[in-house]
């Protein structure tokens, strides 16, 4: 005898060795003997025999009208063996019931598993709603299988077009296309941008990374809501006009120089910082605006400013207008040109002009000063500042070691063209400029301090960098405090300072008072922010470096030698077409589809910095060259550029030699 049973969810034959009514012996069609309990038989039968049963029962199975049997079944509990009588018209023989319960569990949309042998029809409602949601499925996977097989073949379905933000930057594995790119991407091999790039989906690589950064940062767009901008207060006229210094496409102009002689013979030296915070209270429109993008992001070739523009216009120090200021006198000592004594003031104050890096720097140089050469618009005014600037670099302890100075890189993006200059760290421009913010930002922050006055610092202890609201020392810049207040139409921390500072000289309430959790909030918020913003900006130097790569190529495919950077400074940054470049898109195949030909035969100098890793001579590129032989570092090497990855802002390049050996070998 035979018996066709249920275990662990299956159902299975098997021959009785041993019946002891409870529980049974059996051997199985492939000789393994078990023991079964009594309660989970469901058929007895001698003939056929085991594999032949399974067999025809599931013929019998597989020709049932599953809705026919639906439609037979009374709407109570029932057993299998009965409805397989009103199915087939007659008891069912072992073979007919077997076929009838394989087809009741086979269709749990349609009965529902009451216990061993025995279902439940489902409620018409809740039939009809199965049916409804195995179809909608059905649709879906017929709908994923055309995704990934059109993504396979780099197509993009039409679906995909108003979705690829989603897909690229917060992608939903929940939902059929990011499973079907996932799919695509293992059966291709590529990541998700690279796929999708190949499909046309990213026509340029440059709105790739920038698109992801407005993705997550700026999710309600970049344009600002109207605003009305307070006209300024009558405010004292300053007796002095001033000039400022900055880059060719700097609008956001925050400070600006003046000097003149007292009668005394000392000389009056005046740091005037634009005073947005004279008109734009806390809590305004424009003041929520800027607390909450806290400071302007920039990148080459273009920039994301923390206020709208007409706020920026009405606060900007630009040539020829007199504009609202918050203003430091510094008697310095004609001979010594130590500071005397310094004073500050709100006021109003002309602008003369506005001095550019890139017409300033040839005319006012460490050349031009040893030689005298006094020929140009504020010239006397600008070697003062220079010696005074040499004398409070002193104060600080930070004399300049001119063998030791870095580089500082200038991008300047036109029509898809990237031009990288440099300029060395330290010129009279610079040291100028950063040392009367220094001097400005630790004085203000010492007069909040001796006043009670609440603050946002940065200190520095032990090499690390952070922001307080408690007065510390910067040991880096060598000041017993340093306060951020010299940037207000860039930064929000120096806007919210430069309140407390106004509010101190006016003899107001200050808008925050020490230990304000606001306070804390702003300075947390803005730390946060302006990491975030710092890596945007690098991530984006680094994508234009590698541009840069593409561009040497494409003058040795022109036929033409490549130049040297340029020494003399550009323009930091000016409004780039935000497109791809047609060189750009030939030379986008992704890794291991031959993107690394596409530089093959250009070769660029290095430095070794520490073990594998080098840095490019020419632009501030570093990488890992993993060809690179053990080499003590500030060696110079020659590499091979073999490919580069604009979407994973990659390269890989090959070790030639080091330029020591290529130096020896020449004649």
């Amino acid at each position: 005898m035979n018996i066709f049973y249920e275990e662990d969810g299956a159902f299975k034959v098997g021959a009785i060795l041993t019946d002891n009514t409870t529980s049974l012996q059996v051997e199985s069609t492939h000789g393994k003997r078990s023991k079964i309990k009594g309660a989970n038989v469901l058929l007895r039968f001698a003939q056929p025999g085991l594999a032949e049963f399974m067999a025809q029962a599931e013929d019998i199975s597989s020709g049932m009208d599953t809705e026919f049997l639906w439609e037979c079944s009374p709407q109570d509990e029932f057993g299998f063996d009965a409805l397989a009588s009103e199915y087939f018209g007659h008891a069912p023989n072992p073979i007919e019931a077997a076929g009838t319960l394989l087809r009741l569990h086979s269709s749990p949309m349609h009965f529902y598993k009451k216990g061993k042998g025995r279902y439940k029809a489902a409620p018409p409602d809740a039939l009809k709603s199965a049916l409804a949601s195995a179809e909608k499925k059905r649709l879906q996977a017929a709908l994923q299988a055309r995704y990934i097989e059109e993504l396979a073949g780099f197509t993009l379905p039409p679906e995909f077009t108003g979705k690829l933000p989603q897909l690229l930057y917060k992608p939903d594995r929940n939902t059929p296309e990011v499973k079907a790119l996932e799919a695509a991407c293992a059966a291709t091999q590529l990541s998700a941008a690279h796929l999708l790039q190949r499909c046309g989906a990213l026509p340029s690589t440059q709105d790739y990374h920038l698109q992801r950064f407005l993705f997550e940062h700026f999710p309600h767009g970049t344009g600002f809501p109207e605003v009305i901008v307070d006209p300024h207060p009558e405010l004292p006229l300053a007796e002095d006009t001033a000039f400022s210094i900055d880059d060719a496409t700097t609008t956001e102009i925050d400070d600006a120089f003046s000097v003149r002689q007292l009668a005394n013979g000392n000389w009056r030296i005046g740091i005037h910082i634009a005073a947005p915070a004279l008109t734009i209270p806390s809590g305004s429109l424009i003041d929520i605006i800027a607390a909450q993008r806290l400071s302007t992001v920039y990148m080459p070739g273009n920039k994301i400013t923390m206020l709208p523009e007409s706020v920026v216009q009405a606060y900007t120090l630009s040539a020829d207008n007199v504009c609202p200021s918050l203003s430091m006198y510094l008697e310095v000592n004609a001979d010594t040109l130590a500071v005397i004594g310094t004073e500050s003031r709100v006021e109003r104050i002309h602008i003369a002009a506005n001095l550019r890096h890139d017409t300033l720097e040839p005319l006012f140089n460490e050349a031009t000063l040893t030689a005298g050469k006094l020929d140009y618009p504020f010239a006397p005014e600008l070697a003062l500042l220079w010696n005074f600037a040499q004398k409070l670099e002193a104060v600080r302890g930070k004399s300049a070691d001119n063998s030791t100075q870095q580089i500082d890189y200038n991008f300047h993006v036109e029509n898809d063209h990237i031009t990288i200059s440099t300029r060395q760290r330290g010129s009279p421009i610079d040291k100028v400029v950063a040392e009367l913010m220094i001097f400005v930002n630790s004085e203000w922050g010492k007069l909040l301090a001796t006043h009670n006055v609440a603050g946002i610092y940065r200190t520095q202890n032990g090499g690390k960098v952070k922001m307080s609201t408690v007065p510390a020392p910067h040991q880096g810049l060598g000041v017993a405090q340093y306060l951020w207040s010299s940037s207000p139409l860039r930064r929000y921390v120096d806007f919210v300072n430069q309140r407390q500072v106004i509010s101190l000289l006016r003899g107001e309430t200050p808008i925050y008072a020490q230990s304000d959790t606001a306070l804390f909030t702003v300075m947390s918020n803005f730390d946060s922010a302006y990491t975030i913003y710092n890596e945007f900006q690098r991530n984006m130097e680094r994508y234009w470096c590698l541009r840069w790569l593409l561009q040497e190529k494409a003058k040795l495919v022109d036929g033409h030698t490549r130049s040297p950077l340029p020494q003399t400074p550009s323009p930091q940054s000016s409004p780039a077409s935000g497109r791809g470049s047609e060189r750009e898109k030939q030379s986008l195949i992704p890794a291991g589809e031959g993107a690394n030909e596409s530089l093959r035969e250009l070769r660029v100098d290095a430095l070794v910095l520490r073990e594998n890793l080098v840095k490019l001579v020419d632009i501030p590129l570093v990488g890992r060259i993993p060809s690179l032989p053990e080499l003590p570092p500030n060696t110079r090497v020659m590499l091979e550029i073999v490919g580069a990855d604009l979407l994973d802002l990659n390269f890989n390049a090959r070790f030639i030699s080091a330029i020591e050996e290529i130096a020896t070998c020449q004649p």
